[in-house]
């Protein structure tokens, strides 16, 4: 007669030749990355002679039932998973913890017993999610038109963007309103510049809100104001402006100083030839040339 452990290995390799026969509802599970997982499984057949859990098409562990006399036998296949696995209680609810991206899949148990003909098997669908960090918010291309802006704001997770929803409060009026969707339009006047709009972000484990965005920092200028492009223009032109009035200044004073300059000095008639200062002991020369030709103009 074969021992318990040896039928126990043959009912093993058996289940996996055949696979299960039968299948329960699928059950959806959800995990945060780092935590844990309870797959419940509820017994209902008598006597059981195996559980075997599955991922995937890999096994994860299996299990002969405690009897009278003897501890339940369990055994994970693959080492990495041992201190992860886990069965509270003494039961046969699988536990899994440290939680990893790649634990996401399908799960199945299936338990054996000699009265059944084919297993019972039962399968989780599990999704692991991280928690959600605080949303971005983006804002689109700002329009003033007859003193309304115009303008979106987009919201975006930069990590962890799995089966995130979008949402969007608007605060500061009569009644708060809300709007779906990671886009929102804007359109607003003088006396909308006091809301304020914030996006909340949600995954099935966790929710974020990204920092308030302030109307009055949007089109700055667009309620009741000057336009930011027309202030730019005016200050630009003032400045040139500036900029020749002070040219024009320069070019006065140096012409006043060049009059001085030819009046202190020993200027005569023969300025049309020849200016400059005298110095204090006597008279410049004048050469052949130009006393020619000052004679012929002043004979």
């Amino acid at each position: 007669m074969l021992s318990s452990t040896a039928c126990f290995t043959f009912i093993f390799l058996l289940c996996q030749l055949t696979g299960p026969a039968a299948s329960g509802v699928l059950k959806k599970l959800v995990g945060a990355l780092g935590g844990s997982v309870n797959f419940p499984l509820n017994l209902s057949v008598d006597p059981i002679d195996s559980i075997i859990w599955v991922f995937n098409t890999t096994t994860l562990v299996t299990i002969q039932p405690k009897l009278a006399d003897k501890k339940a036998l369990i055994i994970v296949t693959q080492h990495r998973n041992k201190e992860r696995v886990n069965f509270p209680h003494e039961g046969y609810s699988l536990k899994l913890s440290k939680l990893k991206k790649n634990d996401s899949g399908v799960y199945r148990v299936e338990i054996h017993s000699s009265t059944l003909q084919d297993p019972l098997t039962q399968e989780y669908e599990l999704r692991v999610y991280e928690h959600l960090s605080k949303p971005k918010v983006i804002i689109g291309l700002q329009n003033n038109k007859n003193g309304t802006c115009v303008t979106n704001l987009t919201c975006s997770m930069e990590q962890g963007g799995e089966d995130v929803t979008y949402s969007w409060k608007s605060l500061g009026q009569a009644t708060n309103e809300s709007h779906s969707g990671s886009t929102l339009p804007i359109s607003w006047r003088q006396e909308k510049r006091d809301m304020t709009f914030i996006c909340m972000a949600r995954n099935p484990i966790s929710s974020n809100s990204s920092n308030p965005i302030f109307a009055w920092k949007l089109c700055e200028g667009a309620a009741g104001g000057l336009d930011t492009t027309v202030i730019l223009k005016l200050l630009l032109s003032l400045t040139l402006l500036c900029f020749i009035a002070l040219v024009l200044i320069i070019l006065i004073i140096r012409r006043e100083r060049r009059k001085e300059h030819c009046t202190r000095g020993k200027c005569s008639e023969y300025t049309l030839f020849h200016c400059a200062n005298t110095p204090k002991g006597g008279e410049i020369p004048l050469t052949a040339h130009v006393a020619r030709h000052t004679k012929e103009i002043y004979p």
